[in-house]
């Protein structure tokens, strides 16, 4: 039901880009703080969920054992049945089959944000930049989020990504200043179905992978890359 929701308001959210009308001006969004830090995420092996055989129900078991206790000669279908072996081997088959997912390196991007405004917020369009130094180059790391913050209320946001923190600098060698760092939010979607958009930022410009990232069905993750 969560994830339905979720992916109610994302599709919402592609439509009001092009019927409502955009606030600008200054952010009613507070950052109070961001970090990343590479991650090794690892993943539960998923199972083909099989429904029992009618013969492997638990009422059927129950039946068949009450009925042995009164005559012991009666013999336990589940276990003398071809349909009730054939259910359990089809089970461990599946199983076998069913591939063990691999594990990802990649890197985990937090902001920590307030609702400044006075509606409650339903999405965020935010990013995290890495400045580089010495060239100046900017890697901008933008994110889609489906997170309810009450007016005056602190949310931390998180996504995954596989892209590390800058192009240039190898993120192995970081060092604490070689690159300058910076969160924006880009746009706000409320509840109310207003929206705030920062004023030099265009949803045109990431509108495919907006696309691409509501496509696959959202399980427990709050945010995802664009």
């Amino acid at each position: 039901m969560k994830v339905s929701l979720l992916v109610t308001l994302l599709l919402a959210s592609l439509a009001s880009a092009q019927n409502s009308q955009i606030l600008s001006g200054e952010s009613p969004v507070v950052v109070l703080g961001s970090k990343w830090l590479p991650v090794h995420r690892t993943f539960k092996k998923e199972v083909p969920d099989m429904a029992p055989h009618p013969e492997m129900t638990a009422g059927n078991k129950n039946a068949a054992r009450i009925a042995r206790v009164n005559n012991p000669q009666i013999p336990d279908p589940n276990e003398t049945t071809i349909d009730g072996r054939s259910a359990a081997i089809e089970k461990i088959v599946q199983e076998a089959r069913t591939a063990e997912p691999k594990p990802l390196d990649g890197f985990s991007y937090l902001a920590r944000i307030r609702n400044g405004g006075k509606q409650a917020i339903e999405i965020v369009f935010w990013e995290y930049q890495f400045i580089d130094s010495a060239s100046k180059n900017v890697t901008r790391h933008q994110f889609l989020c489906g997170v309810k913050i009450k007016p005056d209320k602190e949310k931390e946001v998180e996504a995954f990504s596989m892209m590390r923190p800058s192009d240039v600098v190898d993120a192995g060698t970081l060092v604490n200043n070689s690159l300058q760092e910076k969160v924006l939010i880009n746009r706000i979607e409320y509840a109310d179905g207003t929206i705030w958009q920062r004023r030099d930022w265009s949803f045109a410009a990431i509108r495919e992978s907006y696309k691409r990232a509501i496509e696959t069905p959202w399980r427990d993750e709050m945010c995802r890359s664009l």
